[in-house]
Order: C-alpha cells, then sequence, then structure tokens
C-alpha cells in the first residue's frame, strides 16, 4: 500500500512541475514584462524542482547499490514512477540475480572443499596399510621394488597433504598468523627441509645473505610456499643451481628465486599458476598444485606472485608483499 501512495505521490509531484513549466511558458509568450518576469521565475522553478527530484532519486538508487555492495541491500520498493523507473527496475533485477549467483557459488565451493577433504582421507588408508606392508618385508631380495613403492607412497603422502590443504583454503578454515619474520632466515629454512630433493637432482642452492629484512608473514606456510618455488626450480635444473634473492624498498618486500633450466614454455606461462596444471617441462611424478598452494599462500598474506623466463635462460619466481 505504502509503494502505491508513493508511486501516486511522485506522479502527482511530476505531473504537477511540468504543468508549472507549461503555465510559465504560456506566461512568457502572452503576459506583459510583470507576468512574464513571472512566468520566468516559474520556469526556473519548475527547471529546478525537476533537477532536484532527478538528483534525489540517483541518490536512492546509489544508496542501494551501496548497501548491495556490503551484501545489506534490503528489497527494492518502488521509489517513483518517472524516467528513473525502468532503470530502478533493471537494478533490482541485476541485484537479485548477483545475490542467488553468489549463494550457488558458495554452496559448490564448501561442497568441492568436502569432496576434496574426503578424496585425500580416502587416500590415506591405502598410505597406511602400503606402507606397514613394506616396513613387514625383510631381506635384500625385492628391495628395488620396495623402493619404487616407497617412492609412490611418498607421493601419494604428498598429494594427500597438497588435497587436504586445497580442502581448507576453500572451505576457510587455514588460519594465517603473521608476524615479523626474517626473510633470510626463512629461505635457509626452506632450503634446509629440501636437501635430499637438491641432493638427489645434484642441485647446489644460492642464498646470499643480504642483511636483515623483515616481512610480515606466517613463517610457517610462507615456507611451505617458497619450498614449492624452490622445489620447481630444482626439478628442473638437474646438476644447475637454484638462486635466490631478496630486496626491500618502502613499497614492498621483493624475493626471487630462479634456476638455471630449459625456462617455461610461452604456452604454459598464463596457466602455471591453476591448480593440476602440468607444463611442458614438468617433472615426472608431479601432481600440478605445488605452484597453486604457493600462489594461494602468498595471495592470502596481501602478496603477489608472478613467474618468468630470464634473459640468459632459465625459470624466475618473482614474489612481492607490500608494506601496508
Amino acid at each position: 500500500m505504502r509503494g502505491v501512495e508513493k508511486n501516486k505521490t511522485a506522479k502527482e509531484r511530476a505531473v504537477l512541475s511540468w504543468m508549472m513549466a507549461a503555465f510559465a511558458v504560456v506566461m512568457l509568450v502572452l503576459g506583459n514584462y510583470a507576468v512574464r518576469l513571472l512566468g520566468a521565475a516559474l520556469l526556473a522553478a519548475g527547471l529546478w524542482y525537476q533537477k532536484k527530484r532527478v538528483r534525489n532519486r540517483l541518490h536512492e538508487l546509489t544508496a542501494y547499490l551501496e548497501q548491495a555492495n556490503t551484501g545489506n541491500a534490503p528489497v527494492l520498493s518502488a521509489l517513483g514512477e518517472d524516467e528513473l523507473s525502468k532503470l530502478e527496475d533493471q537494478i533490482y533485477k541485476t541485484v537479485t540475480y548477483l545475490y542467488l549467483t553468489r549463494e550457488e557459488a558458495v554452496r559448490t565451493k564448501n561442497e568441492f572443499a568436502r569432496n576434496l577433504s574426503n578424496i585425500a582421507h580416502q587416500i590415506k588408508t591405502p598410505i597406511t596399510a602400503i606402507s606397514l606392508c613394506v616396513q613387514a618385508m625383510e631381506g635384500e631380495e625385492g628391495k628395488e621394488g620396495r623402493e619404487q613403492i616407497l617412492r609412490q607412497l611418498t607421493r601419494l603422502t604428498r598429494l594427500e597433504e597438497a588435497l587436504l590443504l586445497l580442502a581448507r583454503l576453500d572451505a576457510g578454515t587455514l588460519v594465517l598468523k603473521k608476524k615479523q619474520t626474517d626473510v633470510y632466515t626463512l629461505l635457509v629454512l626452506a632450503a634446509d627441509n629440501l636437501q635430499e630433493i637438491f641432493a638427489r637432482a645434484e642441485v647446489s642452492v644460492v642464498i646470499p645473505e643480504m642483511g636483515e629484512i623483515l616481512v610480515s608473514v606466517d613463517p610457517d606456510w610462507t615456507m611451505e610456499a617458497v619450498m614449492n618455488l624452490m622445489k620447481n626450480c630444482a626439478e628442473s635444473c638437474a646438476g644447475g643451481c637454484v638462486r635466490c634473492f631478496y630486496e626491500q624498498n618502502p613499497l614492498y618486500t621483493e624475493i626471487r628465486i630462479q634456476d638455471e633450466g630449459a625456462g617455461f614454455d610461452g604456452k604454459d606461462l598464463p596457466h602455471l599458476f591453476e591448480r593440476f596444471y602440468r607444463g611442458t617441462n614438468a617433472a615426472e611424478g608431479g601432481t600440478g598444485i605445488g605452484l597453486s598452494l604457493a600462489k594461494e599462500l602468498i595471495e592470502r598474506q596481501d602478496g603477489v606472485i608472478r613467474a618468468g623466463n630470464l634473459p640468459e635462460g632459465g625459470a624466475c619466481f618473482e614474489i612481492r608483499f607490500y608494506r601496508h
């Protein structure tokens, strides 16, 4: 009922303003000097009222859009029947559609996170069983087979851990605890955790100490992201060297991790950080999750990451944590 009354009032006001304008024009054409002056005043008043009415309507629609942007928009009742009514109707339809789309996206995301978690837990059961069987095997006979099984177990374990982490990220349950962390210490600890991989690939690691540079991050999860990048470099430059550099300026702290391998294929560059994407030069046995995990962990800490090729050859990862 209130909406009908508001529509009626708006119509009446619009008609009144146009009648005032028409009457003013007649007075300007037919009246004497005083009447023409009065007509001019009425015309100006009518135009001013029209402008004010349109401005108020735009303000109301803008306020509604601002509320919609924060997710608190009420149901939009008819604000008036005028030249902006069609725009008002389209805004309401668009906002309603976006709300429904967002709810569906959230539901799908939560369902995907649950599925990932279930898959990871299903993988864990055969891993445990196989691991126990391998431990029970004795003697030299079948040693090569046991080593192959152990390598596959390691791969499955990494996959399980990555899927669980993806599930936590998608569900929003991963808590990042930021604190001031020294970049050099972060890089050294990440490299120490990968010594076995570096040794197997005969890769050396160079991390020059460039003084204390602090960055506000979660040290454990940031180290996990850096390890994924270092591991990718090590697998791409067997017998070569992985180099790390870092610096800080008033805007951001930058970390660069680069290798001496073949670099990235041009067609792979736009897709490197997509989940489960495996590039042309990807190492055998990879899961295609490591780089996407690194990206998500860094971006959730107000950082950005990009990958590219060095002019002299080799791949390079560049991380920037912006200062606030």
